[in-house]
This record gives structure tokens, sequence and C-alpha cells, in this order.
């Protein structure tokens, strides 16, 4: 069963009562923004990494690189570190964004191939245009040194110095490396687009195990690790493009259990503290919870775009954004839809836009075109950006949401409990 109506009791519940202000981006923005003291920051495809005041929506400051900056960033510290198309990681003086230092990886591109999906013409060469992220970093703080962890489309996963940005160690998978690293339990854990997913010694470096998931080798669709990683109860969870969500056990890399949605790709995976692992899908549209011992079905919700938004869980709640530019409010043991909001995109676009039913379809949008064509799903991804979809991961604090959209826009919302 689809749960997805909501009592009026819990439609009473929780409501989003306004907007206390609105930054509007100059380009497209797929980067999760983060809160330190009273700025959020958040990344552009401008090429910009920006701080922004938390009580007024008005730029502090703003950093430039020489690409995309389409990793989430992370503050550790006094700093604040992300990576940019530009092949480059930062970290920046979380007040001033002033720079510490910078490395430079062995470059970030786009995933694709020739005739990438069977699509035409075979001989192009073609980037995935599903491919929004490069690895976002993540810290740690063992006592003794402190160390910022990445992946890279070199294939590497990084071990950086905090202070200077000097080189610790780096992992060879062989292939781009789109997942943020989950540090548990001592080791670092990475997918990377060769199908593998690997546990590193985070102090050395060293692998300690490796899992393939599946491959597709007529069309490549249904491969590659995008997805990051999440972890709970000595287990680790892995969504793959493959439509499986893998339960390994976290010392040896044994399965325990795996999940379907095939034939969509698991785009997100989420842990919470009572165990439950939420996963997300792309066309198949679903937000998934499950028993995470057991993988037993525990929650099915299902949007009405792809979900390419990570969850955020804030106690009994799930939000999570869908590409229509809806952000769903779920009671996280019901599956029941709280309340809703509506980015400006959609409520200006939904009805031109999608379906009689409500759902983003790329056949409804395909029209005369040709599907076949890589132009035609190039064409039909800038219609639905019209939408302004939700990608990025939400974040609240005292009681403000803040949530970031594919058009830039940042939004700041008041959230009330009853």
């Amino acid at each position: 069963m689809i749960i997805g109506s909501a009592s009026a009791r819990e439609m009473d519940s929780l409501r989003i009562d306004g907007l206390k202000w609105k930054f509007e981006g100059k380009a497209e923005s797929y980067s999760s923004p983060v809160i330190f003291q009273d700025k959020i920051y958040v990344g552009s495809e401008d090429h910009f990494l920006y701080a922004i005041y938390l009580e007024t929506g008005k730029i502090a400051w703003k950093f430039k690189t020489a690409g995309a900056v389409n990793s989430s960033p992370i503050v550790f510290g006094q700093r604040i570190y992300f990576g940019s198309m530009d092949g480059y990681y930062y970290a920046l003086d979380a007040q001033t964004g002033k720079l510490i230092w910078k490395y430079k990886t062995g470059g970030e591109h786009k995933i694709g191939r020739n005739g990438l999906w069977g699509m035409q013409p075979y001989m192009f060469y073609m980037e995935d245009p599903f491919d929004f992220f490069i690895s976002s970093p993540i810290a740690q703080d063992d006592g003794v040194s402190k160390t910022i962890y990445f992946g890279s489309s070199d294939g590497n996963l990084y071990a950086l110095d905090a202070d200077n940005g000097n080189l610790r160690w780096k992992y060879l998978t062989g292939a781009a490396i789109r997942t943020t690293p989950l540090l548990y339990e001592g080791n670092i854990y990475i997918g990377s687009w060769n199908q593998y997913v690997y546990a590193i010694d985070a102090q050395s470096g060293n692998l300690h195990w490796k899992f393939k998931t599946k491959s597709d080798d007529e069309n490549h669709l249904l491969e590659g690790i995008q997805a990051s990683i999440s972890a709970a109860n000595g287990m680790v969870f892995i969504g793959s493009r493959d439509g499986y969500l893998y339960a390994l056990d976290a010392k040896k890399g044994e399965l325990a259990w795996q999940y379907s949605t095939w034939p969509s790709w698991i785009t997100t995976t989420s842990a919470d503290r009572k165990g439950n692992i939420f996963l997300t899908s792309s066309d198949s549209r679903l937000l998934i919870g499950l028993d995470a011992a057991t993988g037993t079905e525990k929650l099915k919700y299902q949007t009405k775009g792809y979900n390419f938004s990570s969850v955020l869980i804030d106690e009994d709640k799930l939000y999570i954004g869908d590409f229509t530019g809806k952000l769903h409010v779920l009671n996280s043991i019901t599956g029941n839809c709280m309340t809703f909001f509506e980015t400006d995109g959609r409520k200006e676009n939904k009805k031109r836009l999608l379906n009689p039913d409500g759902i983003l379809e790329f056949q409804y949008l395909v029209d005369k075109r040709d599907p076949s064509l890589y132009a035609t799903t190039v064409d039909i991804l800038k219609l639905v950006q019209q939408l302004d979809p939700i990608i990025g991961k939400p974040i609240i604090q005292d009681h403000i949401l803040y949530l970031n959209t594919a058009n830039g826009r940042l939004y700041a919302l008041t959230l009330h409990n009853h």
C-alpha cells in the first residue's frame, strides 16, 4: 500500500506559516546548505560559495572559485570546507571568507560516455544529465589530528590535514567518486562509479574490504553508486543506481540483506536513531522506510517527481523534496503527509509541465520530440528546471526551515507546531 493521505489532526500539528526571507541566486544550485553561528552557507553553479545572514537573507560574503560549487559545504572548527568543479577543495575562514588553503585533485568532470544509455547519436560523448553533485567533505578530530576526507572524479579518496591541507593519504578506486564519505567505527566508507563499495582504514588509508554492486554491461544505465552511505547497528547501507539497497556488515563487508526498487535508481539513504533506514528512488518516485536490522518494509510514500534530495529526519517527521518543486513533510511512523511547501517555480509552472495527475512524466513532456535523442533529454530537463526542483537537503534551526532549490532560491520558512 502506498501511504499518503493525512488525517486532520496531523495536518494541524505542523504548519509552514510563511516566508521569513528568500535569497535569489543568479544560477542553478544543487548544494545542501549548512549553518554556522549567524550565517548559512551554500554553493552555486555560478562558481561562488555564499555566506548569507540567517536573520536577513543578505549576503555576508561570497568566495569565487573557477568552477561550479556543487559539493555541500561543512563547517569544522571556525572553517568551512567544500569542493568545486575547478578540481580544488577549499578551506575558508567561516566568518570572513578568507582563503586558508586549497588542494588540487586530479580534476573534476561529469560522468559520461559515448552514446550514454543507448541514446543517439551513438558516436558523440554525452554527459550524464543527472550527475548533479561532486563528493562533499567530512571531518574528523580524533584528539591527535584533524582530518578532512572527500572523494574526487579522479577516482581517489583523499585524507588531508584539516589545518594546512597537506595530503595524509589517498586511495585509488579507479572510477569517479560521487558519494560523500562516511566515517563509522574507524573506517571510511565510500562508493565508486566502478560499482564497488570500499571500507578503508581512516588512519592509514589501507583497504579492509570492497563489495561489488551490479553492472549494466549493455546500456550502463543501471549501475554506479551516487547515493551517500549510511550506517546503524554495525551495518552500512549502500543505495546504488542498479536499483538495490545493500545492507552490509560494517567490519566484514558481507551482505546481510538487500531491497529492490529496480529499475529505478536509489538516490539517497538516511538512517535514524530508532533502527530505521530511509531510501529515495528516481523514476518510481518513492520514499521507503525499512527496518535496518531485517530490511522489512515499514513505510512507503510516493511523491510525484524524481527524488534526489536526502531525507531530513527531525524527531517524528521526515522532510523530502522532489523534482516537481514540492517539499513533503511526513509523519515518520505512519508515512502520512502532515503538510507541504511549493516552490515559486512549481506554483507558476505545474499546470503546464505536470501531467493531468500532477506527475512529472518524461513521456508527457516529450510531445513530438524524438525520445531516443540525447538532445531531447537535455531539453526536457531544461523544462523541468522551471519547476524549481528540490535537490539539496533542507535544514532546520530555531523553528526556521531553510530550503535550497535547483534554480538558486534559498527559502527561510517559519515552522509552527501546535
